[in-house]
Order: C-alpha cells, then structure tokens, then sequence
C-alpha cells in the first residue's frame, strides 16, 4: 500500500494509560497524547511508567508536532519527558489543558523549548505538520476536551480522545459538539480512533451534575466533618463541591499539591468559580465547628505519598483523621490500584472515619467515558470506513469492535491494535503492515527516567526471596582467608543457626580451594563463594535468595 496514512500506538491499546499515537503522512508525522500510567505490583521502587520514545528519537527529523486532546496524566504526563529526550516540540491543545502542561514543563526546566499554541473547537482549520487539523469539543471529566480530526486525501482521520455524552453536564462543562461530529461523518471519515473506555458497559454513565446533588446529601447528613478524594484534574467535581458546601454553609481546604495547582490554573482561566468566601487554609480549619468543615484532597487512588494516604495513616501534618469524619471516594478505582485503595479504606476504618465508596452511593461518582450507547453515537456519526478501538484493555476493545459491526462497520475493517502495531489505510484498503520497536520506560522516586528491567528484576528477587551477604577478608598475595567468613541474612528467614554455620564452612571451603589452587583475582572468588553458598541454600531449603559476596584483600 502506497500513498496512505499510518497510525502507531506507542500506548494505550490493549491497556488503560500512557496513551500515545504517532500519525504519519507523505514521511512527516505527529504525535497525538503523551500519557503515563500508574505502576504495578510487580513494579518496585517506580513512580510512573511511560512509553518507550525509542521510535520516536529515531525519527525525531519526521516529527512535526505533539497534539493534546486533553489534560489527564494518561495524555499528557509523559510529554516532559519526551521533551527532554528529542528536544523542543510545538505542542497543539485547548487552554486549560496547556496551563497544566505549562505547570509540568516548569516545574523539569523545560518550559523554554516547547511552543505551546492554544487551540479552540469549532470549523476553524489548523495546519499541524502534513494535516490541516480540526477540533470538536466533547465532554468529560476535565475541562475543554476534544477529538482531533485530522483532513487527509482519504477523509478525516479522528481521534476522539475520552468522551462522553452527558445529557446533563454541569455549567461548567464543555457540550458535545454532536452537530460537528455530524458534519465530520458527512464530509468522510477514512478511520476512526475511539475512546473503548466502557464499551462493556450497557447502562447509561448518570449525568455529572447528579454527583453534585449526592454530595449535598452527603454534607446535610454527616455529622461532622466531611473529606472528599477525587482526581486533581477533575475541574467539574471541584465546582459541585464548592457549591454543595457553601449552600450547606461549610468551609472548603483544597490540601494537596496537584489539586491546589489545577484549582488555580482553572480560576484563573474562569473555568472555576468559588462561591461567597468559603475557601480557607487547612490550618484554619480548626477554628470552625467540625460540621462546617469540608476538606478536599488527592489521593484517591491510594498513591502513597497523596494527602488522604498520609492522613490514613497519621503522618499528614495539619489534618488528622477523627472518629466522626465522614470521608467520600467520589472517584472509580483504576484498575491495577485495588490493593492500595482498599488499604486506605482500611486504615480509614480503623481510625472510625465513616467511608462512603461509589459500592455505597453509586451516584457519588459518574465516569467520564461513554457507555456503549455513547460509543454507538458515535459510530453512527462518524460512520468510519476503518475502525479502530483504542483506550481500552483487549475486552473493552473487542467489546467495542462488536458494537461497530451492530451500526454496519466492516469487521474486515476493524482492527484490534497492540501498542507497536503499525496500521497502514490507503485508498486499496488497509491492515496491519509492520511492527516497530514498543516497551516501557520507567521513572523512579528520583525522577530517573532509565530505570532498567534489570533494576526491576532484582528488586523483585530481592522482594520475594530476600538476601544473603557474605563477606571474607582474604591476603592479596595467595587469596587465603585471614579471618572468619561472615554470614548476614536480609529477607530471608535460615530457620537456625545451623543453616548459617552451613554456609560458612561452604563459604570457608571454597576459598580454601581457591587458594589451593592460587586463585587470587577478586571477581573469580566472589564468584566462586557466591556458587558455593547458593548451592547450600538451594540443597538445604529449596530457596534461592540473591546471594551477595563481598571479598576484601588485605
């Protein structure tokens, strides 16, 4: 196939986060979202775990541009990273969506080589790279979210970022803009890259503005004060909240880095509006009675370092949890966060806080992706020649291929793409027609963007099997042993000290040979010890904890 327009996931097919897509046209290309995601389980020590750049830093001179269709950390989280590998970038979104990014480009250094351009929805062309581009407002959980589509010689190629069609948003929502995604349908749409999110899901997501009226239930019953943990970006959640709280005639602290940064961004944007003087510092909180107090805070996703984690367990430095609080998840659990969510419900409980969960008050929460008959909406709509479901693990993408065949896509024409699939769509037809080089890049506590799978792999070994140090003094003229060997163990439990005296006569044997045989070079001893205790530990518990020799020479 010739002549036509390729799509790359970096990430966020088959997976929920780091979304990433490289568009590409007559050999020039743009980026649409840069997105992270949280770390698993089995990812000690990480932060946050991004795309792998490696295919983009090896045609940084293709690259014409990044595209942002909105302000989640899954779409742009990754982008101060991806400046720091290739270098300065224009970077293409709507207002609110570049105040966040600006903040993150500020805080790494890097605010002066990228050329932030703001973009409006509506009919008005922009010409990014070899695309004249469009945007078409939609609504989601965060402020001024669009779908790009991108004119190309075959028709639009649309990218719809999250969305939803709330048939009650709150006033400071942004519409969907259905009679644009008409008009995009009718002009011709050559793919379509949509959103998955809930296509599993069959029941309508309740409109936003009905979490404002639970919270308001919530704050006219509970009987003292009230904590509520959203997402920092959620902007509409804020408002509700602000508002249910002053006609309750409570107080409002925001505590938390990130919710205090995007609050202010979208105040100063009048995105955010606060009504009479109800917002207070969390110190002064004390002078008011418990039930006028609401206090706001991240953490609802049970991030160790966020302000509801600390405050569960004790360590937060102005609020403390009392029995008689009442705290709100007013959030969805990301999967892969259940233990830690679960583990701040816990210490929550402990601490005789009331907790309410969307499993208690399922209106306290609504989500900010479609349900299927939102994705049908816009299949019909758009009315795709080529279709593929993006944002999505593989259920929610065949869930979502399922439903386009049910509105008259050519299953033939829907492709179910893995991150490094290369999609090729031409006037022939189209397919998958190559793979590129996709991984994870993981970012640490020190904001080390280089972690390897190595690291990981060990401090996995380390995490499961623990460690067992061996340390020998050996003269550096015949590698004999001066003193006793020393056995220290770290994570693993030798049941007696005969295990340990074991190991130090293997450790004492081996050198004792080396020495026999003039072996005096120190990483062939260290080797030597490091064989001569695992085997014991294999032989005597079935175990193999990392074994870690250390050879001094005097």
């Amino acid at each position: 196939m010739t002549g036509g327009v390729r799509v790359i996931p970096l990430g966020g097919t088959g997976e929920i986060g780091k979304n990433m897509y490289v568009v590409e046209m007559d050999d020039r290309m743009v980026i649409i979202d840069c997105g992270v995601t949280f770390p698993r389980n089995e990812q000690p020590g990480v932060d946050l775990v991004l795309p792998d750049f490696e295919y983009v830093e090896e045609n940084r001179d293709r690259l014409e541009a990044v595209i942002l269709t909105h302000g989640h950390e899954d779409h742009i989280g990754a982008l101060p990273y991806l400046v720091r590998k290739i270098g300065g970038i224009p970077v293409f979104s709507a207002k609110f969506t570049l105040g966040l990014v600006r903040s993150k480009l500020d805080e790494h250094g890097l605010l002066d080589r990228v050329d932030l351009i703001d973009v409006e929805p509506g009919g008005r062309r922009y010409e990014i790279g070899p695309f004249r581009a469009r945007f078409v407002a939609l609504t989601q959980s965060i402020p001024e979210c669009m779908a790009v589509a991108l004119e190309t010689p075959l028709g639009h190629v649309v990218h719809t970022g999250d969305f939803r069609i709330d048939p009650k948003p709150v006033p400071s929502a942004t519409r969907t803009d259905l009679a644009g995604l008409a008009r995009l349908g009718e002009e011709g749409v050559a793919l379509l890259l949509a959103d998955s999110t809930n296509a599993h899901e069959t029941a309508p997501v309740p409109a936003e503005s009905n979490v404002g009226e639970a919270l308001a239930r919530v704050f006219a019953r509970a009987p003292g004060r009230v904590l509520v943990t959203t997402f920092s970006s959620h902007i509409h959640r804020v408002q509700q909240l602000l508002d249910a709280a002053y006609h309750d005639g409570r107080s409002v602290a925001l505590v938390g880095r990130s919710l205090n940064r995007n609050a202010g961004i979208a105040r100063n944007l009048g995105i955010l509006t606060v009504p009479g003087d109800i917002l207070t510092k969390p110190r002064e909180l004390s002078a008011l009675p418990l039930d006028e107090q609401v206090i706001m805070c991240t953490g609802s996703q049970g991030e160790p370092l966020a302000a509801l984690s600390r405050m569960a367990r004790g360590e937060h430095p102005q609020v403390t949890i009392t029995a008689g609080d009442t705290v709100v998840f007013s959030s969805s659990t990301v999967p892969g966060n259940e233990l830690a969510v679960n583990d701040t419900i816990n210490r929550l409980s402990r601490l005789r806080a009331t907790v309410i969960t969307e499993n208690e008050e399922p209106s306290i929460h609504a989500s900010g992706h479609g349900s299927s008959g939102d994705l049908l909406l816009m299949l019909e709509l758009m009315r795709p020649t080529h279709f593929a479901p993006i944002h999505g693990e593989p259920r929610h993408q065949f869930a979502h291929a399922d439903l386009a065949a049910t509105v008259g896509v050519d299953p033939e024409r829907t492709y179910i793409l893995e991150n490094g699939d290369v999609l090729e769509v031409d006037a022939e037809g189209g397919g998958i027609v190559d793979r590129v080089q996709t991984g994870l890049t993981f970012v640490d506590r020190q904001g080390a963007d280089d972690v390897a799978e190595e690291v990981l792999r060990d401090r996995r070994h380390l995490a499961e099997d623990g460690i067992v140090l061996v340390v020998a003094s050996v003269g550096a003229e015949d590698g004999a042993p001066l003193d006793e060997v020393e056995v220290v163990s770290r994570g693993f439990a030798p049941g007696d000290g005969e295990l340990l005296e074991d190991l130090r006569r293997a450790a004492r044997g081996s050198l004792d040979e080396s020495s026999q045989m003039r072996v005096t070079e120190v990483g062939v001893l260290q080797q030597r010890l490091h064989d001569a205790v695992a085997s014991v530990l294999r032989e005597r518990t079935g175990q193999s904890p990392m074994v870690l020799p250390v050879v001094l020479e005097v």
